[in-house]
């Protein structure tokens, strides 16, 4: 039987990137298969969000809708897409305009297990904190008091292992709350748990220019990696760090003393949709989170990791990840390069600078106040 494997994407604005693949019988036209892919997240273990993801390409095949399908997941949630933009997306890619156009004029899902959307608009934590809620957050931190680690080089490989290894070690309470420097032995790709690499990646151009691509344990989109040029660092704490707060807000928990310490370095630094750190300048770096259910008598684990752009060479960036136009169909600029704006520019430090004066300030609690804000 010939087929051909046709692809759609849709981009909610202020979300998440959601693209369909769809394998189409070339005779009678009729959708057999599709893969669901995207920059998205989903909260939830893996046979859990496997399953999820497998049920929703099932009821696309039949013509089903989407929502009562994420519904009925009860113990999952997808962040920054929902059931509207996965259904535009398969109509993209089967060429159905009449049934695209309409997805993407509906409003968007508010079920329960439905992503929100996400505004491009910059916050500070003042927009989405009240003075409680932060006096809150702030004694979070002073509780949660992390043990910090510089680490050595390590290669693309071992930092994804390293990363799940020691949130795991939280969540089975053999570790305690951690924050963990890289270091980066080699260049590479890091694509995000639910990304396609074909669709992310010009693997040839990769694989020609020395780069390893790699998949880490969150979504998100593709970070583009070269040692040097990059600060990455991950959070693991234990669950009960953000207990009682909405995923959303514990990207902005999680982040707090990035932009207090960012801001000590004269950064004018907000929050940017969902996971996004941007200053006046463009979008510095991004975070991508997970949690881990509790084992051993452990508390469980949030890990939250973030990269932020130092000195990134953007025309390498350019040739060797693949940013399609619907990446971008809700920015104000249209070019991936354009979009990154290294920390080396904004502060006129060397990268170890940078990650002295934000270990510094981890190690002094800086953490932003009302009179920050």
């Amino acid at each position: 039987m010939c087929s051909r494997v046709m692809r759609g994407e849709y981009k909610t604005p202020g979300g998440k990137l959601v693209g369909v693949n769809v394998t189409v019988d070339a005779q009678s036209g009729r959708a057999t298969a599709c893969h669901v892919d995207g920059d998205f997240f989903v909260e939830g273990d893996d046979t859990a969000a496997n399953t999820l993801i497998a049920d929703i390409e099932h009821a696309l095949i039949a013509g089903k809708p989407i929502a009562p399908v994420i519904n009925q997941h009860r113990s999952v949630r997808i962040v920054g897409t929902d059931a509207t933009a996965i259904e535009t997306a398969f109509a993209r890619a089967v060429g159905n305009s009449t049934a695209s156009k309409s997805a993407a004029n509906r409003p968007h899902s508010s079920t329960q297990h439905s992503s929100t959307q996400h505004s491009n608009t910059q916050h500070s934590i003042a927009d989405i904190a009240s003075p409680t809620q932060l006096a809150d957050w702030r004694n979070r931190w002073r509780q949660l008091s992390p043990v910090i680690v510089r680490d050595t080089p390590r290669s693309p490989a071992d930092q994804m292992m390293i990363d799940e290894q020691w949130a795991r070690e939280v969540a089975a309470g053999r570790r305690p709350a951690t924050i963990r420097f890289w270091q980066w032995a080699a260049p590479a790709v890091v694509v995000g748990r639910f990304q396609s690499i074909p669709d992310e990646v010009h693997e040839d151009i990769a694989a020609r220019e020395g780069f390893a691509i790699v998949r880490r344990c969150t979504g998100g989109g593709a970070m583009f990696i070269e040692p040097g040029n990059t600060i990455t660092y991950s959070l693991y704490a234990p669950r009960d760090f953000a207990t009682g707060i909405s995923i959303e807000e514990s990207y902005r928990l999680c982040d707090m003393w990035l932009v207090a310490a960012l801001r000590n370095l004269g950064l004018t630094v907000h929050f940017g949709g969902l996971n996004d750190i941007a200053s006046q300048h463009g979008k510095i770096g991004g975070a991508a989170q997970r949690r881990f259910a509790p084992t051993g008598g452990g508390p469980g684990a949030i890990l939250h990791h973030v990269t932020l752009a130092y000195d990134i060479d953007a025309s390498t960036m350019a040739r060797v990840l693949n940013t399609s136009p619907e990446k971008l169909s809700d920015k104000a600029v249209k070019s991936a390069v354009k979009r990154v704006d290294p920390l080396r520019s904004q502060t006129g430090l060397s990268r170890e600078a940078v990650i002295d004066q934000l270990v510094n300030s981890l190690e002094r609690g800086d953490v932003l106040d009302a009179g920050e804000l």
